[in-house]
C-alpha cells in the first residue's frame, strides 16, 4: 500500500511513523509512505485544488489528511475533511488528534529523553496522565520543555537545543503505541484504519 500524509504543517510529519505502525496493525505490508511537502509549489486558491495538486504529485492508495482538532470538536473538523473530499476518487482517513499531534508522543519518558540526547537522564518529566493527554492545552509547548528537561542542560544551552529535530526524533524511539488507544481520538483512527483495510480484502473464494 502506498499512502499520502496531508498535514496542516510540517511538525505534523510525526505522524508518518505512527501511521505506518497503526497500518502494521493490520498486516498491512509493503507500505510505501509519502509526505505531502507542498512548500515549494505556490498556495492553492482553495481546499479542493489543494487537495488535486497532492494527488498530482503524490499518486496513492489511501490519502490520510491531518487537520488538528485545537477549539473545535474533533467531529466538526472530521466533517470539514468529508466535505473537501467529496468528489475527490480516492480512499482517504481523516487524522484528527485533539488539540495537536504533539499530545502522542507525551507517552514514552524512554523515547524523549533519548531525543533529547541523554537517555540516563534522572530529572523528573512530569509527563501528564496518559488518559488526559487529550486534556492538554498546549502539546507543544509541553513536549519542547519536557525535551529541555530531559536534555539535563542549564537555561543557557537549553535555548540553543535544536527542539524541533528532537520532536522528529522521538518515534524513531518507539516501536509500540497501542497505549494510545485509551485516547478517543487515536481509537477512532485505529477503528477508521480497520474498515478501510477491510475493504480492501478479497472476498473468500466459494466454499472457503
Amino acid at each position: 500500500m502506498t499512502y499520502t500524509l496531508l498535514a496542516d504543517g510540517t511538525s505534523d510529519k510525526i505522524l508518518l511513523p505512527i501511521l505506518t505502525w497503526s497500518l502494521q496493525q493490520q498486516d498491512v505490508t509493503p507500505i510505501v509512505e509519502q509526505w505531502a511537502d507542498l512548500s515549494r509549489i505556490p498556495t492553492p486558491r482553495n481546499a479542493e485544488e489543494r487537495l488535486i495538486t497532492v494527488l498530482d504529485l503524490f499518486p496513492c492508495d489511501v490519502l490520510f489528511v491531518h487537520r488538528d482538532a485545537e477549539a473545535q470538536p474533533a467531529g466538526i473538523r472530521r466533517r470539514q475533511i468529508t466535505q473537501a473530499m467529496s468528489g475527490i476518487n480516492v480512499r482517504h482517513i481523516p487524522v484528527v488528534p485533539v488539540r495537536m499531534t504533539e499530545a502522542w508522543l507525551l507517552f514514552n519518558e524512554l523515547a524523549i529523553r533519548t531525543a533529547a540526547g541523554n537517555p540516563n537522564c534522572t530529572a523528573d518529566l512530569s509527563l501528564p496522565d496518559l488518559r488526559r493527554l487529550e486534556d492538554v492545552a498546549d502539546p507543544k509547548s509541553l513536549l519542547h520543555s519536557t525535551l529541555a528537561t530531559a536534555s539535563g542542560l542549564n537555561a543557557r544551552r537549553r535555548r540553543r537545543l535544536p527542539v524541533h529535530q528532537q520532536v522528529h526524533r522521538i518515534p524513531a524511539y518507539i516501536d509500540d503505541y497501542s497505549c494510545l488507544n485509551v485516547l478517543p481520538a487515536f481509537q477512532t483512527l485505529q477503528d477508521d484504519i480497520r474498515s478501510l483495510v477491510a475493504t480492501l480484502q478479497p472476498p473468500p473464494a466459494p466454499g472457503a
